[in-house]
């Protein structure tokens, strides 16, 4: 689920919010990263226990229309598709889903079920809705398209429900771009015949991910004053409080890449956060960051340093 990219910004925000010195134990540092990087699940795990109520609050929805008219007409019987949606009755049977939702205390939308009811209504009322609606298809090809349109269109870009994720855990504001993005992925991938499990994708790709992510940190934190007096050479027409910004923290992590990780291509690297920088620091911060690593890589190129290994490279 996690991608290099996200692990980067972890890293640069636990970077950003670090207040100790090279010579002070990382693991309290360490913990908190490893633990903001585990919170992503969470949301993750969170947004299926909405899905779940969705499906609960249909399935009450319909008893209530059902008892009240004899003949229901077409609009109304809109909520029993969310119903008898296949996609959603495999999300709500699947017991090793709904369990770890359990154990990790997530469901906490039978407290805030105002933001039930917004996306219920929504949903109903959405042209998506109404088009499946007229098309008289019950396959799961059919169930499944009309989830993930539902997901994509309706809940994902949500305001109200984005400020509640803000609300909930200011980090998650980050991370839902990426759990938005797995979600809609996995239900393009979803088979009635999946098992379990393939609703619960690992966090990590692989080992090699998460030992990215703590060395990456580490390593930045005890070169720290190396890489600030390399970068200091070669700004010096420029201002020192962009250094002790979020640029500074890029340009450090970037030579630590450079110098600590000779598998991974100059040119990833430079790509990442160039990227990084042009979401979450000022607007001219990626000419900066770009200006002084291409720098940087020519004097490596020149001196023989730091040769990296690998295809793709500068």
């Amino acid at each position: 689920m996690l991608t290099r990219r996200h692990i980067r910004i972890k890293v640069m925000q636990s970077l950003y919010a670090y207040r100790g010195t090279e010579s002070d134990n990382f693991s309290k540092d360490e913990k908190f990263l490893l633990h903001s990087l585990d919170s992503m699940y969470d949301l993750y795990l969170s947004i299926f226990a909405l899905l779940t109520e969705l499906h609960k609050k249909s399935v009450d929805y319909n008893k209530k229309i059902q008892q009240t008219l004899s003949n229901i007409e077409e609009g109304r019987n809109m909520p029993s598709m969310i119903e008898s949606n296949k996609v959603l009755k495999i999300i709500v049977s699947n017991a090793k889903l709904q369990e770890i939702i359990k154990k990790r205390k997530l469901n906490f939308w039978d407290l805030d079920f105002e933001y039930v009811d917004i996306l219920f209504k929504l949903i109903n009322n959405s042209s998506i809705t109404q088009a499946y609606a007229k098309t008289g298809k019950t396959s799961f090809e059919a169930d499944k398209n009309l989830i993930i349109n539902i997901y994509s269109e309706v809940i994902a870009p949500n305001d109200k429900l984005y400020e509640y994720f803000e609300d909930k855990k200011l980090t998650w504001v980050d991370d839902l771009p990426i759990v938005n993005t797995a979600i809609v992925k996995l239900f393009r991938k979803l088979k009635e015949s999946n098992p379990d499990t393939f609703l619960l994708p690992e966090l990590y790709k692989d080992e090699e991910d998460r030992t990215f992510a703590t060395t990456l940190l580490k390593k930045t934190l005890l070169n720290a004053s190396k890489f600030g007096g390399e970068i200091a050479l070669k700004t010096k027409n420029w201002d020192a409080d962009r250094l002790a910004s979020v640029d500074g923290v890029l340009l450090k992590m970037a030579l630590c890449e450079f110098q600590k990780f000779p598998s991974i291509p100059y040119k990833v690297t430079i790509n990442e956060y160039l990227e990084i920088a042009k979401e979450y620091s000022t607007p001219k911060s990626s000419i900066f960051i770009n200006g002084i690593l291409d720098r940087i890589i020519k004097e490596y190129k020149e001196e023989g340093l730091h040769p990296k290994a690998g295809r793709g490279l500068l």
